[in-house]
């Protein structure tokens, strides 16, 4: 091989790399834009469940000192997670404890006393989300 060929075949494989590096360069600008969007978002979530935990507390412990209990800021943590709504024995198993019919049995009459109170709904009977934000 002669040295112009050499020289021939090490500018096509440059301009290859070339190609092949603004090609790369493009995908990480794009992905960086996406991650940065992501991140916004997930930023923007985590302050909206502050906020939401910030003032389901003030509302409900405004209204009914009971409400501000442990196991029913219990209930209501695990009861934001789930927006279809659980029943007893599926609280229970939420909040580890163990779903005996004595603890199954406590838990519910928990939450008919927050249905009662109107800070959770029970739709379906047995099945119980939170109330819509009384204004």
């Amino acid at each position: 091989m002669n040295l112009p060929t050499v020289l021939d075949l090490i500018a096509g494989r440059e301009a290859t790399t070339r190609h092949t590096a603004d090609r790369l360069r493009e995908q990480i600008t794009a992905l960086t834009a996406e991650l940065a969007h992501t991140e916004r978002e997930l930023a923007d979530l985590a302050t909206t469940r502050t906020t939401l935990r910030g003032l389901a507390a003030a509302e409900f412990t405004a209204d009914d000192p009971t409400i501000a209990s442990g196991p029913y800021q219990q209930i209501l943590h695990v009861l934001t997670t789930e927006p279809a709504g659980m029943r007893a024995k599926g609280i229970c198993l939420a909040l580890g404890v163990e779903p005996l019919p004595k603890h199954v049995e406590s838990t519910r009459a928990k939450l008919k006393r927050m249905v009662n109170r109107h800070v959770l709904t029970e739709d379906e009977p047995g099945v119980f989300t939170l109330a819509p934000k009384r204004t």
